[in-house]
């Protein structure tokens, strides 16, 4: 998406993203040198996001679930991130507001990108959130919900959706608002990946 490969980030794509994140042009311009540290193409590849993700969660498998974020991400499906696709990757599963973090959580959950959800989504996205949370939370967690089965049938329970039923992104978005017990449900706080951002902040 137009990133320059020189050290220097182009003052476009700088304001763009000053724009739609949260983050200061000190903090984007570091971010931008380590990326290029870490990726000398300016591009990241699927393999090098599951590797950085990896980082953040030592005590766990979160191989899957770092596959569907890059997908979710990957918004010209050229199989690779750029700075910018990067950038607003962080940015939205951190610490954007509630709307947009749906907006993307959506796209997260439909998997083959057919512009709606199925139960079967859910569940392979669970899984893949399961395989990210310490065995010791996980026996912490109600009965109801301490599977990914259990959990991905309370969640398609509380839209009211057959099994075999599909769930708009407009079903999905004014659901989850309606219902915080929802939005618990679906999401991965990321504990650790706001306190590595915390910490590479110059």
């Amino acid at each position: 998406m137009g990133n320059s490969k020189s050290g220097a980030l182009s003052k476009e794509i700088l304001e763009e993203l000053q724009l739609n994140t949260r983050f200061t042009e000190e903090e984007l311009s570091t971010w931008y040198q380590s990326f290029l540290k870490e990726c000398p193409s300016g591009r990241i590849t699927q393999q090098e996001f599951q590797t950085i993700y990896s980082k953040f969660f030592p005590d766990a498998d979160p191989k899957a679930y770092a596959q569907h974020v890059f997908r979710s991400f990957d918004a010209n499906s050229d199989g690779t991130l750029d700075f910018k696709e990067y950038v607003i990757a962080l940015h939205m599963t951190s610490m954007c507001k509630t709307n947009q973090k749906l907006e993307w959580a959506f796209s997260l959950y439909d998997v083959d990108g057919n512009g709606s959800i199925s139960k079967n989504e859910v569940l392979e996205i669970v899984t893949a959130i399961f395989k990210m949370i310490n065995p010791e939370d996980v026996k912490c967690l109600p009965e109801d919900e301490n599977t990914p089965e259990k959990r991905a049938e309370k969640i398609w329970g509380f839209f009211g959706k057959k099994d075999d039923d599909k769930l708009t992104e407009k079903e999905f978005i004014e659901g989850t608002l309606a219902n915080m017990e929802i939005l618990r449900l679906i999401q991965f706080e990321p504990q650790k990946v706001k306190e590595k951002l915390k910490e590479k902040k110059p």
